[in-house]
Parts: C-alpha cells; sequence; structure tokens
C-alpha cells in the first residue's frame, strides 16, 4: 500500500507527535485503514483513537459489529471509543431520512471524541472507488462549486481536519490488503441494496467505468484536485467582485446592485450567487440545485423590470428594477397602523422615524419631500402612519385629479419588497396627506402664511 503513504507526505495529511481519532466501523476500509495507521505508530509517534458508532438499524448484527471493533482495538492496544445511538428515533424525530440521521449522529459524537482526546485528526477510510461514484452522484443531482470535487483529501473539521489516506486506493486494492493481513472484516448487507443511489452507481455504473478505463478513479482524482485548484482561485476573484456590488449584507438579508452584478464575468455571477446563498443559508438545503442558480440568472438578466423566485427554506429573492434583494423576512413585514400624537416620535419597521412637531417657523429645510407641512388649527385629526392599501390614491400637490400610490412606486422605481413597508401619512378624513420622501399633496400648508406649523419629518434612525 504504497499509496497509502506517498498521499500521505504528498498532502502532509499527518504531524508527528499527533493524536488522530479514526472512524471504524468494521467493513474492509476502516479496518484497512486502521491497520496500516498502526503500522506508522511508532515512527510517526502517533497515538491512535477508534470512534465506532452502532447505528442501531440491524439490531443485534450490528451489535455484534461494534464488538468486533471492541476487541480487533484490545488486541492492537488501541483506545476505543463505542457508542450506541437510536438513529432511527433521531430520524424520525427530526424529520430525516436515515442517510442523513446516521451521518449527523456519525458526525457529533467524532466531534465529541475529538474533544475528548484534544485531537485535531480525524481518518476516514474513504477510497478511490467512493470518489468516482461521489463526483458522479453530485454532477447528476446538480451540485455546484466545491461539492463538484467530490471528496476532498483534507478538509477543516470541527477544531482541526477530516483526513483521507485512502483516497488513491480501489476497493479491490482495498480488499486484497485485508486478505495479505489476514483481516476479516464485517460487511454491512446494506451496502448491496440498489435502494440507495450510491449503491446503484456502484453497482451498475463504476464496472462499465472501469472496463474503460482500469485506472479511471486517478483520473477522477486528479480532476478533483484541479478542479478545487480553480475553484480556490475563482472564490477569490468572486470575493473580490462582489464586495462592489453588495448593497445590504444583514443576517437573513443580502441586496445587491444588479447592474454591477450582470457586469462581472458569468463564472463569478454563478459563485457569487453561491457565496450569498452559503451566508444566508445555515446549512444548504439538499433540494438547492445549479437549477436553482440557472432560474435567478434568467431572472436577473430578463427584460421585466421585476419579479420574484421562492428557494427552498423559505429564502424569497425579489427583483426590483437595479435591486436584487435576498430574504429570509419578506413575509415577516407586516401591514402596520399607527396614530401619531403632536409632537411624538413613531420608529417604522423599514428603518426610519417619523418626527412630528409644533413650530411657529416653517424653516426653508421643510420645502423637500422628506418633510411636510400642516395647518396647525385646520388639522383634521387623528394623524395616521399606515402602510399602504388597495386602491390608494393621492391629490399631489401641483397637480390636478388623484394618482395612485401604485403608480408613484412605479415611477419613482421602488424596489418590489420596499412598497411593502412604505409608509403612508393620512388624516382623520382619511385623506392621504403624504408618502414620505416621495410626494406631497395639495393639502400641505403655505409656509408663508400660517401662524404655527405641525411639521412632519421622515428620517432614518
Amino acid at each position: 500500500m504504497e499509496k497509502f503513504y506517498t498521499l500521505i507526505k504528498k498532502n502532509h495529511l499527518l504531524e508527528k507527535g499527533s493524536t488522530i481519532v479514526v472512524g471504524v466501523s468494521g467493513g474492509p476500509d476502516s479496518l484497512a485503514l486502521i491497520h496500516l495507521l498502526n503500522k506508522l505508530k511508532d515512527k510517526w509517534e502517533l497515538k491512535l483513537v477508534v470512534a465506532h458508532v452502532d447505528h442501531m438499524f440491524r439490531g443485534e448484527q450490528s451489535k455484534e459489529e461494534m464488538l468486533f471493533v471492541l476487541d480487533y482495538c484490545k488486541s492492537l492496544n488501541i483506545m476505543c471509543e463505542a457508542k450506541q445511538i437510536d438513529v432511527t428515533a433521531y430520524a424520525t424525530q427530526h424529520q430525516l431520512s436515515s442517510q442523513v440521521a446516521s451521518r449527523e449522529c456519525r458526525y457529533a459524537f467524532f466531534k465529541e471524541v475529538l474533544d475528548k482526546y484534544q485531537s485535531r485528526y480525524l481518518a476516514l477510510g474513504h477510497h478511490g472507488d467512493d470518489q468516482v461514484e461521489t463526483i458522479l452522484m453530485r454532477m447528476v443531482r446538480g451540485s455546484t462549486g466545491e461539492a463538484l470535487a467530490g471528496i476532498q483529501i483534507k478538509r477543516k473539521f470541527h477544531n482541526g481536519y477530516i483526513i483521507r489516506p485512502l483516497l488513491a486506493n480501489t476497493k479491490e486494492q482495498i480488499l486484497s490488503y485485508c486478505l495479505e493481513n489476514y483481516l476479516v472484516p464485517r460487511f454491512d448487507p446494506s451496502n448491496d441494496k440498489t435502494d440507495y443511489t450510491r449503491n446503484r452507481f456502484r453497482k451498475y455504473v463504476l464496472p462499465f467505468l472501469k472496463e474503460e478505463n482500469p485506472l479511471v478513479h486517478e483520473r477522477f482524482q486528479h480532476f478533483s484536485e484541479t478542479f478545487l485548484e480553480d475553484e480556490s482561485y475563482l472564490q477569490v476573484l468572486t470575493q473580490q467582485q462582489m464586495n462592489t456590488v453588495l448593497k445590504r449584507k444583514e443576517k437573513s438579508v443580502v441586496e445587491i446592485d444588479t447592474n454591477l452584478f450582470l457586469n462581472l464575468p458569468l463564472p463569478l455571477q454563478r459563485r457569487g450567487i453561491q457565496l450569498i446563498l452559503n451566508y444566508l443559508y445555515e446549512n444548504i438545503p439538499a433540494s438547492l440545485s445549479s437549477i436553482h442558480i440557472e432560474s435567478l440568472l434568467a431572472l436577473l438578466t430578463q427584460n421585466h423590470p421585476s419579479g420574484s423566485l421562492d428557494f427552498p427554506g423559505g429564502l424569497k429573492v425579489i427583483k426590483s428594477y437595479q435591486n436584487c434583494l435576498f430574504t429570509f423576512e419578506h413575509d415577516k413585514v407586516k401591514e402596520y397602523r399607527f396614530e401619531l400624537d403632536i409632537p411624538s416620535v413613531v420608529k417604522l419597521p423599514n428603518g426610519f422615524k417619523i418626527t412630528c412637531d409644533v413650530m411657529k417657523i416653517a424653516s426653508p429645510e421643510f420645502n423637500g419631500n422628506a418633510s411636510f407641512l400642516l395647518n396647525s388649527k385646520a388639522l383634521v385629526r387623528p394623524l395616521i402612519i399606515r402602510t399602504r392599501e388597495p386602491g390608494d390614491k393621492i391629490k399631489l400637490k401641483g397637480m390636478n385629479g388623484r394618482k395612485k400610490v401604485k403608480d408613484i412606486f412605479i415611477d419613482e422605481k421602488i424596489p418590489l419588497h420596499s412598497r411593502y413597508s412604505w409608509p403612508v401619512v393620512e388624516d382623520g378624513n382619511g385623506n392621504i396627506l403624504w408618502l414620505p420622501g416621495l410626494k406631497k399633496s395639495t393639502y400641505e400648508a403655505d409656509s408663508a402664511s400660517e401662524d404655527e406649523y405641525v411639521v412632519l419629518q421622515y428620517k432614518e434612525l
């Protein structure tokens, strides 16, 4: 197994004197892995700790596998941490598939063992055939970015790294190694079932590829490594360029300038979208794929100024003119209706406030659309601040007739998501007096003729 040692040195997988936690199921891959690492133990001054999880899917059979691993570790004088976890109950409780639940439970246990022994390395037995299967599965599923590179030889995990020293070896080579070294691994019968996607690739696709090229695993590993190098370079470029198009970046909201974004090269656009999704999602949904990214690119390049998409997990993507908003908070914008006392200050859900004061003299600074003057004596109370309603119309200052508030939003190119929370100010007769920051009505007082004014101002919080 020279490839095993070559891969460790080439990729700097281990440091002398390290504590290595090794995931061992009892199957041929993990059994060969712990056997090989045990050979290195004295030379590299390694401390080995085996971690085994009984997922309790197969009753006594899986329990026997746990006892087998414990006995094998005892024979090698290696510490073994074994745990039985009712994965079926966990899957039911969290509404997960058995495969996803198994992975979550297993990796949570690995973290516990890493912490207990203050280890930075988790060694797993994935091999070259696993790599071929993984890359093909992800391509078919529509994965993007680094995911297309398949299984990484070394990647960050918890407080250290996951390492996979067997990726250069095939399953056949591992089985031969077990036979030559009198290892008697256990075999999980579920690996032969074609219910699982991976098993179908293993049974039907992989043999065909090996007939075409017996070293196909090496070609896929080369693809994985070079793809990751290219992807890392493009990711750096993407992060640099995305900083120039971001307008807003909050915990659950990202807004970009669409025009600036579309000026980026297409490869950076795709990766830019992926960066946004990675930032917003705590855990990327399994149903999210390259199809969603292509749909978004189509939305951003279409001639229509507005539109929206629903992404998995409640993420809403809203295009409006030259803005595109990614948000989980779209449905959280509720209708509001506040009564404005005189004087007072009302804080609005859109990050602005409206102040109300009484003054004797109107300053010239109140002439813009961010302020509104009312005749204190002629004012019909109460003053109401609310969200827009269907059919809202305003009698604009300096114009005949009334205009729909909806049309004003369109004319002013107000983004769709902002329209839901934009304030409308009306008097006690239901007349719309003012669209703060946008338009005034004919009901505004003449700043040169009144004795006392109620002054409304629209400001950021």
